[in-house]
């Protein structure tokens, strides 16, 4: 039975690919008194109906308010926000983030409501946390770390504070490991020396509080934020990985950048400079291979950016020089003597 004011389109003839006839899909809500085509429809919210806008016929009830909830109140606070719901669910903090937040205003009684409720525990401890959430996004900012990588240090440090796992041992020093730690597992890698930089924790104290973090990811499960089932450790972090930020610092090509990474990998199945840290080995690396390509940096330049000493660089470069010719590939400087392009070491 069709509704008042409904005018239904004819049933359309079967088309010629011989699909069996059927009604017609676009339908028109036209007014039976003035049958204007386009139609002058109105819709009233307020009431829930359908109007002709020519005669004032009502041609449908019960309409549904489609338009936003927002609305604002005359005695609000600042009054101009027409919100009203609360904001997303933080998977960062505790509780059912439903709570009623009391709002002080001067002269008023809710002043003293909203210090009572800021003297409690539950309010104490969120805001504790997000105290440790803005430290771990300024710190990661400050050496150009990507979001998802504050995301997972973020998880980190909120499982160790749920956990009180690391008890006696300062925020600093918490914040500080798990920033390197997500680091390791985002495969960003940084090194102990560059988030000492941002903290007052030594390498001592970020070393113990790194591996006790670890400890405790290897009791309770994965790393949220990543693709790992299960934890697995994180392993130093190797010079192939450090050369490519700071080639990128230094301004060197893409083929030299490979080159230093290749020059890397040799040194490491040779064994050419076991004992040494990864920092040196990178700088001293660059430092020949750039000298190779020519398009040398000087030991100071590139210990500006690897935040490493010119002589370490030096004495690094010296066991490289001595295995040179087990560790240079023949094509990087095809058609030139080696000895003629590569430095020869100072002595000290």
């Amino acid at each position: 039975m069709a509704m008042p004011g409904l005018i239904a389109p004819t049933t359309a003839a079967a088309p010629l690919t011989g699909r069996p006839a059927g009604s017609h899909l676009a339908v028109t809500l036209i007014c039976k008194v003035c049958q204007e085509d386009p139609p002058n429809l109105v819709e009233e919210f307020s009431s829930g109906d359908t109007v002709c806008g020519t005669c004032g016929l009502v041609l449908g009830d019960r309409i549904i308010d489609t338009r936003s909830e927002w609305r604002t109140f005359s005695n609000d606070e600042g009054g101009d926000d027409p919100s009203r719901v609360g904001g997303v669910r933080n998977d960062l903090l505790n509780g059912s983030q439903l709570d009623t937040i009391i709002a002080g205003r001067s002269g008023t009684n809710g002043t003293n409501l909203a210090k009572m409720q800021g003297k409690n525990a539950s309010v104490r401890g969120e805001r504790s946390l997000m105290a440790a959430y803005k430290d771990i996004g300024a710190m990661s900012e400050a050496i150009s770390l990507p979001r998802s990588i504050q995301d997972i240090a973020k998880h980190l440090f909120k499982r160790v504070d749920d956990a009180k796992a690391l008890k006696g041992k300062s925020q600093e020093s918490i914040i500080a490991a798990a920033i390197f730690l997500a680091c390791r597992q985002g495969n960003v890698p940084r090194t102990i020396k560059e988030i000492c930089t941002l903290t007052s924790v030594s390498k001592k104290e970020l070393g113990k509080a790194f591996k006790a973090l670890e400890q405790i990811l290897q009791e309770s499960g994965p790393v949220p934020g990543t693709s790992q089932d299960n934890y697995v450790p994180t392993k130093a972090t190797s010079a192939a990985e450090l050369m490519i930020r700071f080639c990128n610092k230094l301004g060197l090509s893409q083929k030299i950048i490979s080159a230093c990474q290749d020059l890397a990998l040799r040194a490491q199945r040779a064994g050419t400079l076991d004992g040494r840290s990864p920092i040196s080995v990178a700088a001293a690396g660059i430092y020949m291979v750039s000298c190779i390509f020519g398009d040398p940096r000087t030991p100071k330049q590139i210990g500006d950016v690897a935040s490493v000493s010119d002589s370490t660089i030096r004495t690094s470069y010296r066991f490289l020089w001595s295995d040179r010719h087990n560790l240079i590939d023949p094509a990087w400087h095809k058609g030139r003597e080696l000895d003629e392009i590569v430095p020869k070491p100072q002595k000290s």
